[in-house]
């Protein structure tokens, strides 16, 4: 009865049975089961005092050695006592068990001692006694966010070594690539999850489907929305945003507004979601329109909505609109900004070729600028060839991540363009001497349910013959129509022969080639990137888009290029 009580939260009636049990007209003596109820009741009203008093009545009793009072103890420590109550309780039991370490890994990552949580689950690992379980899966996780990828390794020994893999195993491995921005991993471990028979759920598909996104691998995503109405797991928000989103980045607006249309319920993130997808596509006017209507529906805006809106602007060219979001932030909804809305202010000036103005902007910020808002001025800096700002932004950046070469190639591009070839080469001699290697380039397509990797130059594709001949054909298709190589950016210690032989070979166009070779006219394009798209790149692929008559949709590192009829959604501007 009090276990009954317990778990279904009704934790008053729960003491008042226990009293009542221990009463002069029943006094029935608590026993090692009883007591792990009534602390869990204490744990769940977060009634220190009573699990103090019931501490001390089980040590009396000698209990206090049972391994199933000791893990609840744990578990009352860690929710309302002081962490060093549940380490000195862990430390003292005669006996653990995998509830025992998995209740104190969870503690631990659930308040963010996340190096203590790693260690102890290292530790475990090592010792092989306790085997870890799905449950050891499930209580690291929280701790997995941002993890090195040591950590990482970690956890999928754990899941490897594994002898029976249930949902909750490989719902933690799928989120921990997710949350750490692994997504080939993610999807590949998805599709053994099928393979080996486990069928999802909505945590699955909720950590699968922003992989999808990121990888723009539509094919899978359109497989999971068919499943999840097979399934009718809908209505559903956090999966019918998470679809918007994929259909979103594949650039398939029409699906993602049919799912908007379809929800039952919109909260403030499927109004943004939605928002989102028109700026990334070029549909600015129309995103602020939703924006508006959202307004007008009584949702308040939030934080996140408004950094939408502002980087939806910034794309557009609406400098106007942007500056009135801005204000009505903090005047109309009494918002204080953080630095990602700074960030899209810079974004949103600079862009517009304000250099000055938004160098202004961030001098007056009342927060310390970070490195994303000097980068994103430096951006602006190269595409308005605005050396001077570029420089002073460049020493910012230089100074507060030293190591980050995405920074070293803008200035290097900046001082190209103009010709300072001596700085040009003083810049990579300083990433010389720093040791700081240009991060290599690598596009990802999906194609036959598989995420197809390419690397600058790759030949390691069993295709790879036809590729480099297909981008031949393309070549010669391209220099009929006027196209020259862009390498005034590219090493000018090299023939001119070379510098055209390194463009010629970028991730990406190996990426068009071998999707051009694989599917059928007319078939989209879509390709994700890990860096930032090259001037070249992008000329090219526009005359592609024209000449093979594709839709080629390409994310990278910046924002969404959307190529169709030898455009650019973007504006050329990046």
């Amino acid at each position: 009865m009090i276990r009954s009580y317990v778990d279904h939260g009704l934790h008053g009636h729960a003491f008042r049975l226990f009293a009542d049990m221990k009463s002069l007209r029943h006094h029935v003596r608590p026993d090692n089961y009883t007591f792990p109820c009534v602390l869990k009741a204490c744990a769940g009203s977060d009634h220190l005092a009573g699990g103090l008093q019931l501490h001390g009545a089980v040590a009396k009793l000698g209990l206090d050695t049972d391994i199933f009072v000791g893990n609840t103890l744990i578990a009352l420590y860690w929710r309302c006592g002081p962490s060093s109550d549940a380490l000195r309780v862990f430390d003292e039991m005669p006996n653990t068990d995998v509830v025992s370490w998995n209740a104190m890994i969870a503690g631990y990552a659930q308040n963010g001692q996340c190096d203590r949580a790693i260690e102890l689950c290292e530790k475990m690992v090592a010792l092989q006694k306790p085997q870890p379980d799905a449950g050891t899966m499930a209580s690291i996780l929280p701790a997995m966010s941002n993890a090195n990828r040591t950590d990482i390794h970690l956890v999928r020994k754990m899941f490897d070594e594994m002898g029976k893999k249930d949902l909750v195993s490989w719902n933690a491995m799928i989120a921990t690539y997710a949350n750490n921005s692994m997504s080939a991993e993610a999807v590949e471990l998805f599709s053994g999850m099928e393979m080996a028979g486990v069928e999802p759920d909505a945590v699955t598909l909720a950590s699968v489907l922003p992989a999808c996104g990121d990888l723009l691998a539509l094919s899978l995503g359109k497989r999971i929305h068919e499943f999840i109405e097979r399934k009718r797991m809908q209505p559903n928000v956090v999966l019918e945003n998470a679809l918007m989103d994929v259909y979103a980045n594949c650039g398939c607006l029409t699906a993602a507004r049919e799912v908007f249309d379809g929800m039952t319920g919109k909260d403030v993130v499927s109004w943004t979601t939605m928002i989102s997808a028109y700026g990334m596509l070029g549909h600015g006017t129309k995103a602020v329109t939703l924006f508006e209507q959202m307004r007008k529906s009584g949702l308040k805006p939030d934080p996140v909505a408004f950094i939408s809106i502002l980087s939806v602007c910034s794309r557009s060219g609406l400098l106007d609109e942007g500056k009135y979001y801005f204000k009505c932030m903090t005047e109309c909804y009494h918002l204080v900004p953080r630095i990602e809305h700074y960030a899209c202010m810079v974004d949103l000036l600079g862009r517009s070729g304000h250099i000055d103005e938004a160098y202004d902007f961030i001098l007056k910020m009342p927060i310390k600028p970070n490195e994303r808002v000097w980068g994103t001025l430096l951006g602006a800096c190269r595409v308005h060839s605005n050396m001077e700002i570029g420089m002073i932004a460049a020493d910012h950046l230089f100074n507060s991540v030293p190591e980050q070469s995405g920074y070293y190639v803008l200035l290097s591009n900046i001082y190209a363009r103009a010709g300072r070839w001596e700085d040009v080469m003083q810049v990579r001699n300083l990433m010389m001497n720093k040791r700081i290697k240009k991060l290599p380039g690598c596009s990802n397509v999906e194609l036959w349910n598989k995420v197809h990797t390419f690397h600058i130059g790759d030949r390691s594709h069993p295709q790879s013959e036809e590729i480099y001949e297909k981008l031949d054909v393309l070549m010669r298709r391209l220099k009929e129509l006027g196209y020259v190589a862009e390498t005034e950016t590219a090493l000018h210690d090299v023939e001119e022969e070379d510098k055209e032989g390194h463009l010629l070979v970028h991730s990406e166009k190996l990426a068009i080639a071998f999707v051009l070779i694989n599917t059928t006219p007319k078939t989209p394009i879509r390709i994700t990137m890990n860096l930032r798209m090259c001037g070249d790149c992008h000329r090219a692929v526009k005359l592609i888009s024209s000449i093979a008559e594709r839709e080629i949709i390409i994310k990278d590192t910046n924002r969404f290029h959307h190529f169709e009829h030898g455009v650019c959604a973007c504006g050329d501007y990046w």
